[in-house]
């Protein structure tokens, strides 16, 4: 048995679970985001909020990944391990973790 998950939904499971994890806006883009693949495969996902927040996580931008990831010295060069999902209106990003 399914229930679908709106944003509403979504944001205060996050908010209950984890507060900190990610922003608004950071929140906004990872939902949009997995709807839009659930929609591609035509699978659909329980919501398990602790394992995004091990598979994705939100930068501020570029100089704050990189101080977790030293071997990456271009946002090209991150593209090209992993999925990036540029935040709207910030420099911020959210990076699916590898």
């Amino acid at each position: 048995m399914k229930q679908n998950v709106y944003y509403e939904d979504f944001y205060k499971s996050f908010r209950s679970l984890r507060p900190n994890q990610f922003s608004n806006r950071g929140l906004h883009t990872l939902y949009n985001y997995l709807i839009e693949y659930e929609n591609s495969i035509g699978e659909e996902f329980d919501l398990d909020v602790i394992g995004i927040c091990c598979d994705y996580s939100e930068y501020k931008n570029f100089q704050e990944l990189k101080s977790n990831y030293l071997d990456i010295k271009t946002l090209e060069d991150l593209k090209d391990k992993t999925l990036v999902l540029p935040i709207e209106d910030t420099e911020g990003f959210i990076v699916q973790n590898f």
